[in-house]
């Protein structure tokens, strides 16, 4: 009988506590120096990834997807919890031909592959949107939290590509993150309820699969918050361990990006570690 190890525990019944990272952060050793803004900090920002007509090609994805007759009540469009206004279209690399190609355009796939250390596939696709006035938040988290209790990632050998379609101001909601945090894996309490998912990509701040407000007061008080701003066409590649969230939105100005999240060929997805069912593939694909 094979046993699997478990290194993250996490969705636990007792204290939660922080654990020390197991694993490498830049996989192949030739790229740690040039990637050293990665090993050291969790992320790097690369400027003009996309040009114009692309970043305007992808917005008008936005607005033809989330209006389209043949999805709706498709569970990849996620709306607001108090609106009809469009929070996050997932599989966008499938459903959007247009955005595919600007993802490639990107670079990400080579930039992941060589923090990574090996081949990678698309884990997990989406469009993030939050209009003026009335885009959500996304609460404090490390992604690969989830993506190991819910989806059976063994290790946090993934990172994950935010493309900027709109400036990302200070004052529209832009990514926050804690530089440094990738190195600690923070568990989190309480036990996974089934279909999880459907509650969590509408929730401001989850029930379960986010640190206490304790740890991450911690966490701030060790590594302090940066917050990512850029023009429209850059990108954001970050580790998957990187303590993260995004305020919500009030300003009149709209913030769209590309999430993209590549995962090693070396770390396929196994039973999930919290003991739940598999999530769809358009959250977790199984390749």
């Amino acid at each position: 009988m094979v046993v699997t190890v478990d290194r993250y525990a996490t969705r636990i019944s007792t204290v939660p506590t922080e654990l020390d990272r197991v694993d490498p952060i830049v996989w192949s050793e030739q790229m740690r120096v040039k990637h050293r803004d990665v090993e050291e900090n969790g992320f790097t920002v690369r400027r003009g990834v996309l040009d114009a007509s692309s970043v305007q090609r992808c917005l008008s994805e936005v607005q033809r997807l989330g209006t389209a007759p043949e999805l709706v009540g498709d569970e990849r469009i996620v709306r607001e919890k108090t609106s009809s206004a469009v929070r996050s279209i997932f599989d966008i690399v499938n459903l959007s031909p247009v955005v595919r190609a600007a993802v490639d355009e990107s670079g990400a796939a080579a930039l992941a592959r060589e923090i990574l250390g090996s081949e990678v596939y698309v884990h997990q696709s989406r469009l993030n949107y939050k209009p003026g006035f009335r885009g959500g938040a996304f609460y404090w988290h490390a992604d690969f939290e989830t993506w190991h209790a819910e989806d059976g990632m063994p290790a946090p050998r993934a990172v994950s590509a935010s493309i900027a379609l709109t400036d990302n101001h200070f004052f529209n909601g832009p990514l926050m993150v804690m530089p440094g945090s990738h190195r600690t894996f923070l568990q989190c309490a309480g036990a996974t309820p089934d279909r999880y998912f459907e509650e969590s990509l509408v929730e401001e701040v989850p029930r379960v699969g986010v640190p206490s407000e304790q740890m991450i007061t911690r966490l701030y008080a060790r590594h302090g918050i940066e917050v990512l701003t850029g023009d429209a066409g850059s990108m954001t590649v970050f580790d998957s361990n990187l303590l993260h969230a995004s305020s919500g939105n009030i300003s009149p100005v709209p913030r769209a990006n590309i999430f993209v999240v590549f995962n090693s060929v070396e770390n396929s997805l196994g039973k999930p570690f919290s003991g739940t069912a598999p999530r769809p593939e358009f959250l977790a694909f199984r390749p």
